[in-house]
C-alpha cells in the first residue's frame, strides 16, 4: 500500500506541476468565455440599416408591409437623415431597414428595373421588392439584393411579407381592427419541468445543460485516457518499467497510475466547476447589461455528485484499456492505431446523447445506460433531462464498476507480461496467451 500510494504521489504531483496542466486549466475557460463574450459583444454592435425600396403594383401591400417591418420597437433614426425614406427596424431580428416606396404607375416596369439597378450599382439602395399585380393570387413576389452573403434580411423580408399578404386580406375581407390584432396575437407557450416546485424550465438552457454535460464528459474520458496510453508508451520506450518492476508489483504500479491521473482529473474539473460558477454568479449580469438574454439552469448537488461518479466510472474504464493498449505497443504510433477502436466507441457514446435525450425512459435508453461503454454519457444525459429511478442508476454503477474490477483484473495480467515485451506489437491471441499464463 505504502508503495502504491507512492506511485499515486508521484502521478498526481508530476502532472500537476506540468506546464501544460496549468496552461490548459487557465485556457479552458478562458476560451469558453470569449465563446460566450464574443457573440454578446457581436449581437450588441449596430449595423447600418438596409435600404430597400418597395415596387408596390398591387397598390395595397405597402402599409401593411411597412407595419409589418416596424413591429413594436421601430427607430426612425434614418428617416431624419433623409425625410423622403421612411426608416424602419426591427430589434427582434438581425436586419434593420429603412424602406422607401418606389411608384410603378407612372414608369414602365422595365423602366423601374433599370433604374433600381443603377441605384444597386451606385450603393444607394441595398436591394428592392417587387411585388407584382398578381401577388395576391399566385403568392409569389420578387427581392433583388446586392448582397448575396446576406441570409438574413432576404428571410426576415419574407416574413414580414407573409404578415402583410394577411394582414391585407383580412382587410379585403372586411375584418375590423381589433379582431384582425386578435388573430395575430402570439401564443406563448411555458415548458414546465414536473415537480414539486413546478418551476417553469427553459428548453433551450436545459438543452445546452444537457448537451454540455455530455460533451465534457466525453472530452474529459478521451483526453485523461490518452495520457494514460502515453505514459504507459513512455515508461516501456525508456525501459524504466524494468526497474520499476523490480521494487512495484505490476498490478500496484497501473492502479497507482490510474488512481494518480484521476485525482489529477478531479483537480482540473474541480477549478473547472469553480471557474463555471464564478462567470455563472458574475458574468450573467454583464451579459444581461449588453442585452443578451441569460438564463443559467439550476443544477442540484445530486447532480454533481453523479457527474463524479459516472466520470470515474468511465474513466477507468476506458483508461485501464489505454493502459491495456499501451502495454501491448512498442511505440506511440503504434498506440494511436491500437486506440482508433477506443475512440470510435467514446464517439458512439457520445453521439447517443441525442437519443437518450429525446426519449430518456424508452427501453433504448435505458439499455444504452447499462452498458458500462455507453452508460457514463447515457445514463448522465438520463439523470439532468429525466431523473430515472433511483435503483436504474445504482444498477448502473454496480454494473459499471462490476465491469472495471473484470476489466482491470484481466488488463493487469496482459500488463505485467507485455510491458516486459519488446521488438513487436502484441497481437490479441498473443495478448490472450499473456492473461493465461500470468
Amino acid at each position: 500500500m505504502k508503495k502504491f500510494l507512492t506511485v499515486v504521489k508521484r502521478e498526481y504531483i508530476q502532472r500537476v506541476r506540468a506546464k501544460m496542466f496549468i496552461v490548459s486549466t487557465i485556457l479552458l475557460p478562458a476560451v469558453m468565455s470569449l465563446f460566450i463574450a464574443v457573440p454578446a459583444i457581436i449581437v450588441s454592435i449596430k449595423t447600418p440599416p438596409m435600404r430597400v425600396a418597395v415596387v408596390d403594383q398591387t397598390g395595397r401591400m405597402y402599409s401593411p408591409l411597412r407595419q409589418a417591418l416596424i413591429g413594436d420597437d421601430s427607430q426612425q433614426d434614418a428617416q431624419n437623415a433623409n425625410p423622403g425614406e421612411r426608416g424602419t427596424s426591427s430589434g427582434r431580428s438581425l436586419a434593420r431597414f429603412v424602406v422607401e416606396e418606389v411608384n410603378a404607375t407612372n414608369q414602365p416596369l422595365d423602366q423601374g428595373h433599370t433604374n433600381l439597378d443603377e441605384r444597386l450599382r451606385e450603393r444607394t439602395l441595398e436591394g428592392y421588392v417587387i411585388l407584382p399585380p398578381d401577388f395576391f393570387t399566385t403568392g409569389k413576389a420578387e427581392f433583388i439584393n446586392r448582397n448575396a452573403g446576406d441570409v438574413f434580411s432576404p428571410r426576415v423580408l419574407q416574413s414580414a411579407i407573409n404578415r402583410a399578404a394577411r394582414e391585407q386580406r383580412l382587410i379585403d375581407a372586411n375584418v375590423d381592427s381589433k379582431t384582425r390584432q386578435a388573430l395575430f396575437k402570439p401564443v406563448e407557450l411555458q415548458s414546465v419541468k414536473l415537480g414539486a416546485a413546478r418551476q417553469e424550465a427553459d428548453n433551450s438552457a436545459s438543452f445546452a445543460l444537457v448537451f454540455a454535460i455530455g460533451f465534457i464528459m466525453y472530452l474529459a474520458i478521451l483526453m485523461y485516457g490518452q495520457i494514460i496510453l502515453g505514459a504507459v508508451i513512455e515508461e516501456k520506450e525508456t525501459r524504466i518499467a524494468e526497474i520499476l518492476f523490480s521494487s512495484v508489483r505490476p498490478f500496484a504500479l497501473m492502479m497507482g497510475k490510474l488512481v494518480g491521473v484521476s485525482l489529477v482529473a478531479l483537480t482540473q474539473l474541480a477549478i473547472w466547476g469553480l471557474a463555471f460558477s464564478a462567470f455563472a454568479y458574475y458574468g450573467v449580469n454583464i451579459l444581461a447589461s449588453q442585452g443578451m438574454p441569460t438564463n443559467i439552469s439550476t443544477i442540484p448537488l445530486s447532480h454533481f455528485i453523479y457527474f463524479g461518479l459516472f466520470f470515474l466510472l468511465g474513466y477507468f474504464i476506458y483508461g485501464t484499456i489505454y493502459a491495456l493498449v499501451g502495454s501491448m505497443v512498442t511505440t506511440a504510433q503504434e498506440g494511436g492505431q491500437l486506440a482508433m477502436p477506443i475512440i470510435l466507441i467514446l464517439v458512439v457514446s457520445f453521439y447517443l446523447f441525442w437519443p437518450v435525450s429525446r426519449a430518456p425512459d424508452s427501453p433504448f435508453a435505458f439499455w444504452v445506460s447499462m452498458i458500462p461503454f455507453t452508460a457514463p454519457v447515457s445514463m448522465l444525459v438520463r439523470i439532468v433531462t429525466q431523473t430515472p429511478p433511483f435503483w436504474q442508476i445504482a444498477l448502473s454503477l454496480l454494473i459499471g464498476f462490476s465491469s472495471v474490477l473484470v476489466i482491470m483484473w484481466v488488463a493487469a495480467r496482459i500488463y505485467r507480461v507485455g510491458m516486459l515485451m519488446y521488438g513487436k506489437r502484441a497481437s490479441i491471441p498473443e495478448a490472450i496467451r499473456w492473461a493465461r499464463q500470468a
